[in-house]
């Protein structure tokens, strides 16, 4: 991915954050405060954000490539934008459906999403 593809990426993951955030918000409004429903959707809410904006750092790193064999290599927007669907999903889904069943595929988007700002280092 080159630059300015993975700076487009970042605004839309921006937009659907505030979109998400603003339905969550409203969504939630008549439910319990305690509920965990609730506080999963913040979550994911809140990563959601932090990582567009790590988008936006990705766009601009120096070296955004991590060579991870001779024959394959990933950049660090990428492994954000992976790291992000797979912890952030099945977060909103499980607040919205209440339906758990994704649940494991977030440590994975945790430790992807970890690995994406590592990249950025390289």
């Amino acid at each position: 991915m080159t630059a300015s593809v993975v700076r487009r990426l970042a605004a839309l993951s921006g937009t659907s954050a505030v979109g998400l955030g603003a339905y969550g918000a409203h969504g939630f409004k008549n439910r319990d405060p305690d509920d965990y429903r609730i506080s999963l959707y913040e979550t994911a809410n809140k990563y959601h954000f932090y990582h567009s904006l790590a988008l936006l750092g990705a766009a601009h790193c120096g070296k955004p490539l991590l060579i991870t064999n001779k024959l394959s290599s990933s950049q660090a927007g990428t492994i954000l934008i992976a790291g992000m669907g797979m912890f952030c999903g099945p977060l909103y889904h499980q607040a919205l459906t209440g339906d758990p069943s994704l649940g494991k595929m977030a440590p994975v988007g945790g430790v992807a999403m970890m690995a994406g700002w590592l990249a950025m280092i390289l």
